[in-house]
């Protein structure tokens, strides 16, 4: 079993946010595997895929971003999930907008929601695919920024990396190496 988790807030006014990236790559995720999130269990939407005939557990959770961890806690709990049973998408400030970057493990750097994953996880050696939102050219705080909406001329930009995110994500879900992965995808 694989879980592939996508952070952001469960509310439409945030859904073309910049924070909602993970949201998004989610969504891809399972239009990839043609499967919709149909059910809610653990405080997160859930939609489920077979890939290589391996379940796999794509969520969202709907304890927003800051309490992400709570709803992962709970899946990971229930599902008896190893640490590298599952990966987490998610926007990322620190990198340049559209890049994908996918690591083994790490911090959560500045990102709330990955607090919130590692402190209620008491780990941090998961996988996670970061999209990158930062925008050079825009200078305000980062909490208005990442609660804005995506603009137009981004829009295609930001498409383009969440499918990529799911791509990745799904590459792991079938066994592919965290290596092997970010040697294709990140950039």
């Amino acid at each position: 079993m694989f879980l592939i988790v996508g952070l952001g807030n469960p509310e439409e006014k945030y859904a073309k946010t910049f924070h909602n990236m993970g949201f998004l790559a989610a969504g891809d995720a399972a239009e990839i595997l043609g499967v919709k999130f149909k059910k809610k269990e653990c405080e997160a939407s859930v939609a489920e895929a077979f890939v290589g005939g391996e379940k796999v557990l794509i969520a969202r959770p709907l304890t927003y971003m800051n309490a992400s961890g709570r709803a992962v806690k709970q899946l990971v709990r229930k599902y008896k999930l190893a640490p590298h049973e599952m990966v987490v998408l998610y926007d990322d400030y620190d990198i340049p907008k559209g890049h994908v970057r996918i690591r083994p493990s790490g911090s959560a750097g500045t990102h709330n929601g990955m607090r919130s994953l590692i402190a209620e996880l008491g780990y941090s050696d998961f996988a996670r695919i970061r999209i990158g939102i930062r925008d050079e050219n825009v200078n305000i705080p980062i909490i208005n920024y990442v609660l804005s909406d995506v603009r137009k001329e981004d829009y295609e930009l930001f498409i383009s990396a969440t499918k990529r995110a799911a791509e990745a994500a799904i590459a792991l879900a079938k066994g592919e190496t965290v290596e092997h992965v970010m040697s294709r995808y990140n950039g």
